[in-house]
Order: C-alpha cells, then structure tokens, then sequence
C-alpha cells in the first residue's frame, strides 16, 4: 500500500488558534443560518412567491449543490497536490470567498424585491447560485482545516468544541436579531426591507469575522508524501472512500438526515410562532430561551460523553430527542401548549440531539485518518466536500419538501389567521418530522459506525508512525482485515 508520513509545526495549539477557529464557523453561519431561518419566509411573505413554486426552486438549487460541495473538495486537493501553495492548502480559499459571500448574501436579499413575476425569479435564482457557490468556497476549507491545524485527539476535541461554540454564536444572533427587525417594520414579513436591513448587517459582520478566521489560524499539519504515487489525487478517489469507509458513510447519512431535521426546525419555527402563536417576536424569545440550554449541553455532554463513549453518547442524545419532539406533537394535538413550555421543552429536545451535530468534527477527522490508512492518501478537501454535500443535500431537500407540504396543508401569506388545517401542518413539520428524522442519524450510529476499539488502535500507531516519519509496521493483509 502507499505509505506517507505527517510534518507537524512546532509548537502546541494556542487559545489565538481555537478563537480563530471559532471565529471561522460564527461568521459563515452568520448568513448561512439566515437561509435556513428566515428565507423561505422572506421568499413566501415578501415576495409572495408561491410555496409550492419555492419548492420546485429549492430542487433545482439541490442539483447545483450536488456539483459544487464535492467538486469544490476535489479542487483543494488537486491545486494543492500540484501547486504547494505557501500560504496552506485551505486558508487561501478562505480569504478569496469571503467578501463574495457578504456581497452576494446582501444581494439575495435586497435586489429580487426590485422586479416582479419571472423578473424576481430570475434575479433570486441568480443571486442564490452565486451566494451557494461563494459559501462553499468558504465552508469546505473551513471544515477541511480541523485536520490542518490538529494532530491528535485532544487537539480536536478542543477544536471542535470552539467550533461548536462558534456555531451557536453565529446561529443564534442573527435569526433572534433579524426576527425582531422584520417584526419592526410595518407589514412585517410582508415587508421586504426588514429583511435586508437585518442580511445586510450580518453579512458585514460575518465577513469581518471571517477575516479574523483567517488571520488566527495556522495550517500545523502539513502531509508529505513518501511516495510520489499518494500525490495523484483523482475526482473519482471519493467513490472509493464509500466502499472501504463504513465511518465516513455513517457520518454522510447522519448528516444528511439531521440536517433536515435542523432546517425543518429553523424555517417552520417562524410560521409556528408567528401563524400558531401570534407573535414573530417569540421566535426571537425562543432564542433567549434557547441559550441556557446549549449551554447546558456543552458544559455536561462532553463529560457524560467521556463516561460513556462519545458514539455510545450520541445514540442516546439522538433517542431521546426523537422521542421527546414526538411526544410534544402528541401533546399539542390535544392540548393547547403554552408558548413558553413549547420553548423550553423543544430547545431542549434539539439541544441534545444536536450535542451529535457539536461532536462530529472529531469523527470526521478520525475518519479522514481512517481513509488515508487504507487508503494511502489524505484527501480532507473530498471527503470534506461530500460530507458536506449530503448535509446540504438534507437541508436543501426537506426545505423544498417543508415547503411543498406546507403548499399542500394551504398556507397563504396574504391570509391574517391560516385554517386549522394550515396550523396543523405548521406543527407536524416543525415537531414531529424532526423527531422522526432524528431516528435516521441514530440508524447511521447504530448499524454503519463500526470502528472498534482495536481498529482504533491500528489507526493510533499508523497515526504515531506518521509523526515519527515511519511506516505503518502491519502488513497490507490487516488493512484489508479491517476493511473487510
């Protein structure tokens, strides 16, 4: 098999190194999470697009994301395994899609108001390409970076729990602030500038912290290889990653599905709130709400995780998530639930399901390594890049679903109160639907994850051979042991 060992900066990961880090996923998700919030609302209330329309739209959208995540990753791996670029494999991207997603974000919001009927489709179709095409720019080398700047375990942990806390950051501020400036404007969310007063001025601060993203962190973990053969990365390597990597298509899946659990949740929340409850102000109350509790979450998950084992942890976070957003729907189909016990109970449920999401990116470096052990090659930026394009896949696909049974269930923006069929579908798929996807991701931890304890300490000599400039000692017959 091809051998290749791993040169590793001096030093040790510093605080400047994790805020930068965390900066990198706050700032992305300083317009991301506006997409998955408050856009299908912006797109249905003012620019009264009709649901069912916006649906064929996000499909269409879903196609051009198949293309770009996974051929964006490619791209890292390929200009750096012919150019070496001195600046780093990732960071360099960084730096070149940040001010395309400020300025394409503000766009988005902003210019499709200027024109009517297939005008306005035209120019939101065209502005949401170029957004989509920007932020994976950012995004892929972003997540890529976790394996650059860490090379071991508890480098990652920490990492990722930066970005973690990044993460929350970047997702709550915007959605809660931006709720509030559309509900300030007369009309509401028929009102187009309360959206791009609110997009404008999160783009700008996410592209400054984007900025600071790249300007504190450090490529540490530089591949070099011992064979020139583990140079020549192909497009078509990420085929066979799905067919010797069980980890890495665990995490797909997962990914996939609890990203439509989170888009369901972070797009129908506001029809909740504002159709159900009476009030847009409460999504941005559900925020509030929402922040002790996440930060319960990350104080004591990763203990309890240690306890117990971080996949072992990550079923169960996803179990019970499942069944508590279950049982919520079954109380609101006979009871009337007090907005405030909604928030609490459902922050809740969501909040430890997603302690999976907060706890990925280690697997996902440990899953890279895995690959390039029997593999031979590293290829963070591909196998990055299709993770990421099954997350988006997810988002984008039960946006356009959401969207088409909310069509189905007869939402009509125009209309002061929506039928009690129309408040029924509001709930099913803001509280039930997550609840049943959840049990998707725990499927992919329970039946596909198979890295055992022995696997896992091949891979930590492969791992110590590498730092050591060595070769892995076992012979090709165990790599495909462990395959097989």
């Amino acid at each position: 098999m091809l051998k290749t060992k791993t040169k590793s900066s001096t030093g040790t990961l510093t605080f400047k190194h994790k805020f930068g880090y965390a900066l990198g996923d706050a700032g992305g998700c300083m317009t991301f999470a506006l997409m998955d919030g408050i856009f299908g609302m912006y797109c249905t209330d003012a620019l009264r697009i009709d649901p069912a329309v916006f649906a064929a739209l996000l499909l269409i959208w879903n196609i051009w994301d198949f293309v770009n995540d996974p051929l964006m990753g490619a791209l890292l791996d390929r200009s750096f395994s012919k150019n070496k670029n001195p600046k780093g494999k990732f960071r360099p991207w960084i730096l070149r899609s940040s001010p395309l997603i400020c300025v394409s974000f503000i766009a988005l919001f902003s210019v499709p108001s200027l024109f009517q009927g297939i005008g306005l489709l035209c120019v939101l179709f065209a502005c949401k390409i170029v957004y989509e095409g920007s932020y994976t720019m950012f995004n892929i080398p972003m997540g890529s970076l976790l394996s650059a700047m860490a090379s071991d375990d508890h480098e990652r942990a920490s990492l990722s729990s930066a970005r973690g806390i990044g993460s929350g950051i970047g997702n709550a501020l915007p959605v809660a602030i931006v709720s509030l400036i559309v509900d300030a404007y007369e009309g509401g969310s028929t009102n187009p500038i309360g959206f791009a007063v609110g997009a404008s001025v999160f783009a700008v601060v996410g592209f400054i912290f984007c900025l600071g993203h790249y300007a504190f962190t450090e490529e540490r973990v530089v591949p070099v290889s011992k064979n020139p053969e583990a140079e020549k990365i192909k497009m078509t390597d990420i085929l066979n990653v799905f067919r010797v990597n069980r980890p890495f298509l665990a995490l797909c899946i997962h990914g996939l599905f609890f990203c439509m659990v989170q888009a369901l949740g972070s797009t129908f929340n506001f029809y909740l709130y504002k159709d159900v409850y009476g009030g847009l102000d409460l999504a941005a109350k559900g925020i509030i709400v929402s922040a002790p509790i996440m930060m319960i979450t990350f104080i004591f998950g990763p203990r309890i995780a240690k306890k117990l084992g971080l996949v072992r942890f990550i079923r169960y976070a996803l179990i019970v998530g499942s069944a508590i957003h279950i049982l919520l729907f079954a109380a609101h189909s006979f009871l009337y639930i007090n907005p405030y016990v909604h928030m609490i109970i459902s922050n809740f449920a969501l909040g430890l399901a997603s302690m999976s999401v907060y706890m990925q990116w280690g697997l996902v470096g440990e899953a890279i390594d895995y690959n390039e052990m029997i593999t031979g090659k590293r290829t963070e930026g591909s196998i990055y890049g299709t993770f990421n394009l099954f997350r988006r896949i997810g988002k984008t696909f039960s946006a356009s679903m959401g969207m088409f049974l909310l069509s189905c269930f007869g939402y009509d923006a125009v209309k002061e109160y929506q039928s009690k069929t129309t408040l029924f579908g509001i709930k099913f798929l803001s509280v039930l639907l997550p609840g049943i996807l959840i049990l998707g991701s725990w499927v992919a931890f329970k039946y596909l994850w198979n890295l055992s304890d022995e696997t896992r300490a091949k891979l930590a000599e492969f791992k110590l051979n590498q730092k050591s400039g060595g070769a892995l000692d076992s012979a090709d017959s165990e790599i495909e042991e462990i395959i097989g």
